[in-house]
């Protein structure tokens, strides 16, 4: 008689942590908030700023290029906000544009040439750094420009 009990109390037991479990997957969870993805034209001068406080952009000749891979892959990122920035009006901004095709070419370049393993600074990697950094200068330019005037 005795068994019979304990079974009836495990099966009962068993019951009700059973619904208590499946009372917990109907629960709504803490709901995702909103997308942020990609960093509007808005924030381009700040991502720009950012950019520029990087190691990688105020002296590539000595960095070490697999150092700069975070920073390169920033700045890939950012040229496809420069690139809206230039298209958001009427006309494309054409010297915008361009810059941003030349930051996209010397990213390019960057990871063509297998910098993210190359520990030693010179070479295509480090033109690729230089690049970036020149076209991050004239796209600074002509944002902080757009800013005064606009």
């Amino acid at each position: 008689m005795r068994d019979v009990r304990t079974r009836s109390s495990l099966v009962a037991l068993s019951g009700i942590l059973a619904l208590a479990l499946a009372g917990c997957g109907n629960e709504a969870g803490p709901t995702p908030g909103p997308n942020p993805g990609t960093a509007g034209p808005d924030a381009l001068p700040i991502k720009l700023d950012a950019l520029s406080a990087d190691a990688c952009y105020g002296s590539p000749e000595t960095q070490l290029p697999k150092g700069c891979e975070k920073y390169v892959t920033e700045v890939g990122g950012t040229a496809g906000a420069v690139h809206q920035r230039a298209q958001a009006g009427k006309t494309v901004d054409r010297p915008l544009d361009g810059e941003a095709s030349g930051l996209d070419q010397a990213v390019n370049s960057f990871r063509a040439a297998g910098c993210t393993t190359v520990p030693t600074p010179g070479g295509a990697c480090t033109k690729a750094l230089t690049d970036i950094s020149a076209a991050l200068d004239s796209i600074k330019k002509i944002v902080n420009q757009q800013a005064t005037t606009g």
